[in-house]
């Protein structure tokens, strides 16, 4: 019976996957619309297949709960993921890096999370398709009390799931309309620079603040990033450059927001070196220095003030490295 339950467990994990997915898209029809145009699909085919995907998905994550269609829609489901990861490694050759809207409105770009993830997927899809030709009887050999608690508790679970990320999705549309409404951009030169806890994308490293950059009597330039931003790559593909140059007077570090390990693969990706790669809890330091939008950054001096005005642009921080302030503490 070991195997049947596990049988069945998997299917209803990849039901509630599919289902997730299939309601994200339908919620967020506009989002949908532009994921799916970024992966290539041809505009005269952008409206069929943006309305047609999340209805797919739905019946997927219907059929593999049914016994009679559960290795049809097993195999659609493993198709499906096929056709998604070979768009995703063929914007990832070319450069592009879209957001993937997977689930729903997303400002996440793909990358190498996004092949592991799907990598599981496919993994966890091949295991129901396997399950449901070689178990066929599942789920009516197993008691019906059990089978009705494990299928409850997958539909509570994925309805928590939704719950949080819905939440998050409006944390983050919070933030950006903080963004939109902060004023003038920027903090004034010489204001007392905001506190913050930001994390480092080593995964295990511990938090790092604002006191632990400055504890070496140097300034701080905090340069703010996005991983999907083109201008942000070349830029940071200078930073080490820079940062051997200002090194006794200025410590030079990327600040972002989303996944760590998202991050940690762009730095490594970008040749950042030793340049410390943070990230931001939604946009916790980008509201406190009221920076819009990437590449930005802000010199903070070594008492731990707001040296100039937010740097936007290449060129604009490349001034601030040489500001006057940097270069009298040298």
């Amino acid at each position: 019976m070991v195997i049947e339950y596990g049988v069945w467990v998997s299917r209803l994990m990849l039901g509630m996957v599919f289902g997730l997915a299939a309601a994200g898209k339908l919620l967020d029809a506009p989002a949908t619309r532009k994921a799916v145009g970024e992966f290539g699909v041809p505009v005269r085919a952008v409206p069929a297949v943006a309305a047609g995907l999340p209805w797919l998905e739905a019946m997927i994550a219907a059929g593999v709960l049914i016994r009679p269609v559960a290795g049809l829609a097993a195999g659609a489901a493993v198709l499906t993921l096929l056709v998604f990861t070979g768009a995703v490694l063929r914007l990832l050759r070319a450069g592009k890096r879209p957001a993937c809207a997977c689930f729903g409105a997303s400002e996440r770009p793909i990358g190498g999370t996004t092949l592991v993830r799907n990598g599981i997927l496919l993994a966890l899809a091949a295991i129901v398709l396997a399950g449901a030709l070689r178990y066929p009887e599942v789920p009516e050999i197993l008691p019906a009390d059990n089978t009705f608690g494990l299928t409850l508790f997958a539909l509570l679970a994925a309805v928590l799931l939704w719950l949080v990320g819905e939440l998050l999705a409006v944390r983050r549309r919070l933030d950006q309309q903080a963004l939109t409404t902060l004023g003038a951009e920027g903090l004034p030169a010489g204001a007392v620079a905001p506190e913050f806890e930001l994390r480092p994308a080593d995964p295990g490293a511990t938090p790092v603040t604002l006191a632990d950059l400055l504890v070496h009597g140097r300034g701080v330039l905090l340069v703010f990033v996005h991983p999907g931003c083109e201008m942000c790559a070349a830029l940071a593909r200078e930073l080490p450059r820079w940062q051997r140059r200002v090194a006794e007077a200025l410590t030079i570090v990327t600040v972002g927001n989303g996944d760590p390990a998202e991050h940690a693969a762009w730095g490594a990706e970008q040749r950042l070196g030793d340049i410390p790669v943070l990230v931001q809890q939604g946009n916790e330091a980008a509201l406190r220095y009221r920076v819009r939008g990437t590449p930005s950054a802000v010199l903070i001096d070594r008492e731990g003030r707001i040296a100039a005005p937010v740097g936007r642009g290449a060129m604009a921080i490349r001034d601030l490295i040489v500001h006057p302030k940097v270069a009298a503490d040298r």
